[in-house]
């Protein structure tokens, strides 16, 4: 069983690396990001709600991605495990990812960190935009995530590493370089 999360600045390639190592493991991508914008492509009421956040750069609150993530996990596929994609964000989060998994007898087993330069994750964002599209990628809002991770989720790599899961996988290079990095780090467990 893996029961891991991904972390990593806006552009890092979290999403990417996901999917290429839950493939491999046979284990569900819980990617709230992705979650929260297909609600918004569907107009769902969270969708509609989650929209004016996105827009403005800012995080779903807690309560709403809480609640979102709980029940993701309680839903069979993660039983043999699962990675966790953009959340926890907050350290408020990793309280409650705390008592999810204690409520089914869980722990984390790894917190895979990307290190990564930021110049280059702007210009990652920025051609991401143009190609899908994405209003949620301005140069106004790509700063703004900038700066709400480095105040908000780079916490979240201290608590991990004082726990001992936390493991910083070098997030430059090609996909493929990156990817066999990371599944180093999850077969030295």
């Amino acid at each position: 069983m893996t029961r891991m999360i991904i972390l990593g600045a806006p552009g890092a390639g979290k999403g990417t690396q996901a999917e290429m190592l839950c493939e491999k493991l046979g284990i569900p991508q819980i990617s709230t990001g992705a979650i929260f914008r297909a609600n918004v492509a569907e107009g769902t009421e969270l969708g509609q709600l989650a929209q004016g956040y996105i827009n403005q750069g800012k995080f779903v609150p807690d309560e709403i991605t809480d609640a979102l993530v709980k029940d993701r996990l309680h839903q069979d596929d993660t039983q043999k495990g699962f990675l966790l994609d953009g959340y926890p964000r907050t350290l408020a989060q990793v309280g409650a990812l705390d008592e999810i998994l204690l409520e089914q007898g869980h722990t984390l087993d790894i917190v895979i960190e990307l290190v990564t330069d930021k110049g280059a994750l702007v210009e990652r964002l920025l051609k991401r935009a143009e190609i899908e599209g994405r209003a949620d990628d301005t140069a106004e809002v790509i700063s703004h995530r900038m700066d709400v991770y480095a105040e908000q989720t780079m916490p979240l790599s201290r608590v991990y590493e004082q726990r001992g899961v936390l493991v910083r996988v070098d997030g430059m290079g090609t996909i493929d370089e990156v990817q066999s990095r990371i599944q180093d780090a999850v077969q030295a467990l």
